[in-house]
Parts: structure tokens; C-alpha cells; sequence
């Protein structure tokens, strides 16, 4: 197994070589973020949420993004059938469970979704933040909307016994970035103004699908590569920014700009023995 850090950089200069194609069925609040994020870092973003287009979409799509950021009953029923489309066809599967613990709409939501997949059998990659992750697996009933009020240290119980109870890939996004499944990582990159900055956390989501959608022939977690760009990618944009409004134009600037040698020297990453 070669080190975690030459990984890295392989898969970002795969992704660069392929451009991936994600379908994203996510929230008004963040459509545009996203589609940007995933064209700068060198993917190619569709946002579709048509029943009757998902199949013809997803047959040409690496993989599928479920971001139930605004939710009605109109998106569940899209987002079910995607879901199920998807896993059949063999697509990887990245759940962003936004403010699930906020409401019992957002909560069962995400667990039907995370049993549709375990049902058929597909591996599947949940990424969200530490509140989310542990209302997810049951451990606490409510979260402050869509943001964090438990630390993502406090979030790795939860992420495991997701992973055991579903067979999914965990990540969770915080200070420290936990990324669970076969083997466990801790990246310790970012910046404290990225909480500031709305749709962080689903661009998070949007690169690991992105990366999902590579051929994984040695396989490390898909989000093991998405933290560790969003991190390096923050840290290099906030050393430009002024306030939050110049740090998502910067974080744009620094995706489009991230060498794959850069990440692999640039990231703090470790394993949990």
C-alpha cells in the first residue's frame, strides 16, 4: 500500500486527466457553489432533479450526490428514486445528511436513503458534519439547523457505528476531519473562517463524489482525497482572503490552482492505529 500522501496526489491528477461527471441533486442555497467548485477543481457538474431524466443522466455520470439541504415531499420522492437508480447501476452514492437532527422529515430521510443503499447491496460514502453524523446513528435527537453544535471528535463513535451498521464510508468535517472505513484518517487542514462561508460542507460533498467517481484500484475512502483538498485548498485561500466574501472567490482560485505535488506536500494526514 503506498503512502496515503502519493495517493493523494495520483487521484487529483486523475481526476484532472478524466473530469468526472457528478449529478447533483442538492439545495437552492448552494447549486451554484458546488457546480463552481467541481468545474475549478477539473470535474464537470450537472445539476438534474427530474424523475424522468435521472436514468439517462446517471448512465452517463461517474457518480451521484444526495444533498438534502431543502427538502418537500416532491425531492424526497426524486431523491429515493435516484437513490435506488444509482445503486443498481452500480454508482457510487455520496448522502449529505444537512441538518438531519434538525427535524424528523430531514432525519428519516437520511436513514431511508442510507437503507435503500445498504438494501441493494452498494457501498455508499456519508458525508457530513459532526451533529449530522451523530443524529444519523442515533446518538443525539436535535442539531442547531444545519450547523454543528458537538465537536467531530466527539462525532467518531457515531461515524464508526454508521460504517458497521450500513457498510458506508464516513466523513466528518470539523476541526479535525475524520474520514472512516476500511482504515481511519485524521486531517488537520482547513481554516476557522470556513464555518463562515455558506455551502462549504456541500462542496465537501460535491469533491467526494467527484472523486468517487475515479476508478478506485487502490482503494482508500474517496473522502480521504476530497478533505484533503478542501483543507490545503482553505488554507491556501484564506491566506489571500480579506472576510468571508473574498474567501469563496479565493477557495475557487485555489481549487483550480491545487497541484497534485502541492496537496501531497501541503496536507496533515494521519492514521488512527
Amino acid at each position: 500500500m503506498k503512502d496515503p500522501r502519493q495517493y493523494l496526489a495520483d487521484q487529483l491528477a486523475l481526476l484532472r486527466q478524466t473530469h468526472p461527471l457528478v449529478v447533483n441533486i442538492t439545495n437552492y442555497v448552494v447549486m451554484n457553489n458546488t457546480a463552481n467548485a467541481l468545474l475549478a477543481l477539473g470535474a464537470s457538474p450537472i445539476m438534474a432533479h427530474s424523475h424522468e431524466e435521472m436514468e439517462e443522466m446517471l448512465t452517463i455520470a461517474g457518480a451521484l450526490v444526495i444533498n438534502i439541504g431543502t427538502l418537500d415531499r416532491q425531492w424526497v420522492a426524486r431523491m429515493k428514486h435516484a437513490a435506488q437508480l444509482a445503486v443498481q447501476m452500480n454508482k457510487p452514492l455520496i448522502l449529505d445528511p444537512v441538518g438531519c437532527g434538525a427535524s424528523d422529515l430531514r432525519t428519516h430521510t437520511s436513514r431511508e436513503l442510507c437503507e435503500i443503499a445498504k438494501a441493494l447491496g452498494q457501498k455508499f460514502i456519508v458525508r457530513g458534519n459532526a451533529s449530522e453524523i451523530m443524529a444519523l446513528s442515533g446518538e443525539i435527537r436535535s442539531t442547531k439547523g444545519v450547523d454543528s453544535l458537538e465537536s467531530s471528535d466527539n462525532a467518531l463513535g457515531a461515524a464508526m457505528a454508521l460504517h458497521r451498521q450500513y457498510g458506508c464510508d464516513v466523513v466528518v468535517s470539523g476541526e479535525t476531519d475524520y474520514v472512516v472505513g476500511r482504515r481511519i484518517f485524521t486531517l488537520h487542514d482547513g481554516h476557522e473562517i470556513m464555518p463562515r462561508v455558506t455551502g462549504m460542507g456541500c462542496t465537501f460533498t460535491a469533491l467526494t463524489a467527484a472523486f468517487a467517481a475515479l476508478p478506485q484500484q487502490e482503494y482508500l475512502s474517496p473522502g480521504l482525497a476530497s478533505a484533503a483538498v478542501m483543507g490545503v485548498a482553505g488554507k491556501l485561500a484564506a491566506a489571500q482572503s480579506q472576510g468571508p466574501g473574498s474567501f469563496q472567490m479565493q477557495m475557487l482560485d485555489a481549487l483550480y490552482q491545487l497541484t497534485p505535488e502541492q496537496l501531497a506536500a501541503s496536507v496533515t494526514v494521519s492514521e488512527l492505529s
